[in-house]
């Protein structure tokens, strides 16, 4: 009898006491449920830390979360719906202006096509909307004499009319001067693109003289090489002549 009481103190010493291990491993748990979140919340942006902290205080308290949508990420779908929404704000005040701007350069456009036909300017002077802007055309009868680039005095009332209109506008003005293929014979000009770039600029300094401002202005002489027509007759050559106007569109 006394073996076996022995025997059973000896294994009752023997087996020790674990349920310390419960707790520890709680602590070990949330321990590791801390870290995670101070790692989580180093490298996520604000919606996701708040998701985050909601799914770790429903794990410590026993609440239930009551959005669906709460969690460690966000869906792809909302995410790919803050990205448009946000690029749908950026894009809001260009769209904004370019009516604007648009219904002006129309408005001009009206305004210099009743100028032309009132004045039965149908046959020297043309009008067109491109993607650079309105385009005004004059040819060469109508503003120089052959080989020549000082303005003739007869255009001035035209040109004058014109600048009354373009000033209703804030857009930049690029003056553009052509020629036809036939080169340019004259020590003053060595090619057409001189002659060409001449034009131009005389029409540019009429502008600045009219107090047009100097920053919206600028010219381009293409002497020969941006032809209307083949230059295969007298008709297409007087048309390849020319100064263009173009009021070009806001960038």
């Amino acid at each position: 009898m006394k073996n076996r009481r022995r025997r059973l103190e000896e294994e009752h010493e023997e087996h020790i006491d674990e349920s310390w291990l419960i707790p520890y491993a709680d602590i070990l748990t949330l321990l590791l449920a801390l870290f995670i979140v101070l790692f989580a919340s180093s490298v996520v942006d604000k919606q996701k830390f708040m998701s985050i902290m909601e799914s770790f205080k429903s794990e410590l308290t026993g609440t239930k979360i009551e959005s669906t949508n709460t969690g460690l990420s966000v869906k792809p779908s909302d995410v790919a719906k803050s990205d448009q929404a946000a690029k749908e704000q950026q894009q809001a005040p260009a769209a904004a202006v370019e009516p604007k701007e648009d219904q002006e350069l129309l408005d001009l456009k009206s305004r210099i096509e009743k100028y032309i036909a009132d004045n039965q300017l149908q046959a020297d002077v043309s009008l067109q909307e491109t993607k650079r802007g309105v385009e005004i055309t004059f040819k060469e009868v109508i503003l120089f004499d052959p080989g020549r680039a000082d303005l003739k005095e007869s255009s001035y009332h035209t040109l004058d009319a014109i600048i009354g209109l373009i000033n209703t506008v804030p857009n930049p003005v690029s003056i553009e001067g052509h020629t036809d293929n036939v080169p340019i014979r004259s020590s003053r000009y060595p090619s057409n693109w001189e002659l060409s770039s001449s034009r131009a600029v005389s029409v540019l300094h009429y502008f600045e003289g009219k107090n047009i401002a100097r920053e919206r202005l600028q010219f381009i002489g293409y002497g020969e090489y941006k032809p209307l027509y083949p230059n295969d007759s007298a008709e297409h050559k007087q048309a390849n002549r020319r100064v263009n106007i173009v009021i070009l569109r806001n960038i």
